[in-house]
């Protein structure tokens, strides 16, 4: 009977552990996502993407005159 009872407080405290670990992983999850929100803001506006094409194009022109 003893060992039951020991049995059934570790797996109770195990239980708890678990969900405090979980509870506080969650926390910081959060917590790191709200600090990264100004960043985010802050970040450097899209270039368009024709320019990314265009860039490309002159990059191939370049490659092609040199062979």
């Amino acid at each position: 009977m003893d060992e039951m009872v020991q049995f059934a407080t570790l797996f109770v405290a195990t239980v708890l552990a678990i969900a405090a670990a979980v509870s506080l992983n969650w926390i910081l999850l959060r917590v790191a996502f709200h600090l990264m929100q100004p960043a985010a803001r802050r970040a450097a506006p899209e270039r368009p993407r024709w320019d990314l094409s265009r860039g490309t194009a002159q990059v191939v022109r370049a490659y092609i005159a040199q062979r």
